[in-house]
């Protein structure tokens, strides 16, 4: 009896222990696991940047982050890529501002400068795709879980060489991931 109190005093001390671990960097606000080139270059210039809002400077000094899957292509039609980059929340917020970062108008050796961005999102989602932006932002209803909204408006962006902008070429609220309705099964002879 007192090798197996014992024992489990042995197994509980580690477990203890990492579960403590665990809860701190909760409460650190996430992983620390270093930020890659890109993510720090991103972050440091939005940082830097005025027209970034002071709510997204404050998300990323305090737990928010650039999120590390970007896209990249040609939205500017200057033959050069361009950078899609989001910011996360760090929580169940998910992305809460997109940027599209470029050099166009530029020598092609220039830094990269924000030609677009949306600062007031919440889990978003975006991609370059054919020349355009597509971001998707979730709508929910009354007992939506976060998993599962129940639309999601989808909007598309193309670069307008005279204005030197991306401008909304179409919009549209489909369905969102909330499942199959539910099927009955037919009643079975009894």
């Amino acid at each position: 009896m007192r090798a197996m109190r014992r024992l489990r005093i042995v197994l509980a001390a580690p477990l203890a222990l990492a579960l403590g671990a665990g809860a701190a960097l909760l409460l650190a606000g996430g992983s620390t696991a270093k930020p890659s080139a890109s993510q720090a270059l991103f972050g440091k210039t939005l940082l830097d940047d005025a027209k970034t809002t002071s709510s997204v400077k404050r998300l990323l000094r305090e737990g928010g982050f650039v999120a590390p899957a970007m896209d990249f292509g040609d939205v500017t039609g200057d033959g050069r890529s361009d950078a899609l980059v989001l910011v996360d929340s760090g929580g169940a917020a998910g992305a809460v501002a997109l940027y599209i970062f470029s050099t166009n108008g530029k020598a092609a050796d220039s830094s990269l400068r924000v030609v677009y961005r949306s600062q007031g999102l919440y889990r978003a989602s975006a991609e370059i795709s054919a020349g355009t932006l597509i971001t998707q932002v979730p709508t929910f209803g009354k007992g939506d879980d976060l998993c599962c909204p129940a639309k999601v408006i989808e909007r598309v962006y193309a670069w307008s060489s005279n204005a030197k902008e991306l401008r909304l070429r179409s919009s549209r609220e489909r369905d969102g991931p909330k499942g199959a309705p539910a099927t009955t099964a037919p009643a079975q002879p009894g």
